[in-house]
């Protein structure tokens, strides 16, 4: 039986890691198969304090991995498919492999949305994308589309404007909900323009099998229209990874762990950092920040059970 295992692979994960492993808790990380979080398809990162000049995201979560690892903590590929946390202790699967540990931390992170339309689902790949930074080089002198008003959306188009000829912010309200400063830095670049009060209703271009279009609807007239384009990207929020822990600790109601006195879940022994338990904040530094309480909470809570014995 081990003290701590740890399931996730991003800032959170790797930083509880770190903190997990100094305290000899020798914890067992299982990163699953998308390595590295969010920040993988993230290029330029220049809110994470110690980096004035920026870093990679790729290259700041490589940076973290390698923290976890010369400290102690087992890092494994594999994906957890199964949990129990309604016995101790606790027992957690992924594939043949199965580990019981005395505590747990739930740091599976959020995945984009997507817009929820058979045309997107047909054409992802082929003109649809959720990350500009995987698939901005494709589009060079083409006009492409970016689905949002938040930060994300404004990353997006900003990174995108460094291949494509137009860049076109499709929103549904008459106003943005980014930033100040990522609002003027994307209001101020000649290579992005903005439709409000739209909803992309279609995707263009199935029977061809590439992108060529998006039916989109006035939110506040209803009319109809199309526009022709050759990219569309979707920058409308997340939804946190937590299908595997449906009816095994409380979840509120789109899907984010419920935590209290700072990294506790319903499950005593269970804790949770990162963006699955974060619907308000989301950035690297908070993920790292609560991957750290939980480290120290599930510190303190094996502490308490030796104390017992």
């Amino acid at each position: 039986m081990r003290h701590l295992i740890i399931i996730g692979s991003g800032p959170a994960a790797y930083t509880a890691a770190i903190y997990a492993a100094r305290a000899n808790l020798a914890p067992l990380v299982f990163e699953g198969d998308a390595l590295g979080g969010q920040l993988m398809t993230t290029t330029e990162v220049e809110n994470f304090p110690g980096f004035p000049k920026g870093v990679q995201g790729p290259e700041l979560m490589a940076a973290m991995r390698e923290q976890a690892a010369r400290f102690g903590a087992e890092l494994a590929g594999s994906t957890v498919t199964a949990v129990d946390f309604s016995r101790r202790p606790f027992v957690v699967t992924a594939g043949d492999r199965v580990e019981e540990a005395q505590a747990v931390i739930i740091s599976t992170g959020a995945s984009a949305k997507r817009l929820g339309l058979e045309s997107e689902k047909k054409l992802y790949g082929r003109g649809v994308s959720a990350c500009a930074t995987c698939d901005g080089f494709f589009f060079k002198n083409k006009d492409v589309v970016v689905v949002g008003g938040g930060d994300s959306a404004m990353e997006e188009s900003l990174f995108l404007t460094r291949f494509a000829k137009m860049v076109t912010v499709l929103v549904r309200s008459d106003k943005l909900r980014a930033s100040k400063i990522m609002q003027e830095r994307a209001m101020a670049d000649p290579k992005i323009a903005f439709k409000w009060n739209v909803e992309v209703t279609d995707v263009l271009g199935v029977e061809v099998n590439r992108v060529t279009g998006v039916k989109l609807r006035d939110t506040a007239t209803g009319a109809v229209s199309e526009m022709p384009v050759d990219g569309v990207f979707a920058a409308i929020g997340h939804a946190p990874n937590t299908e595997l822990f449906k009816g095994q600790i409380e979840l509120d109601k789109v899907g984010y762990v419920v935590t209290k006195n700072g990294s506790e879940t319903s499950v005593p022994g269970v804790f949770a950092g990162g963006d699955v338990r974060d619907y308000k904040y989301r950035q690297a530094v908070t993920a790292a920040g609560t991957g750290c309480m939980a480290a120290l909470d599930a510190q303190r809570y094996l502490e308490s059970l030796e104390k017992q014995a």
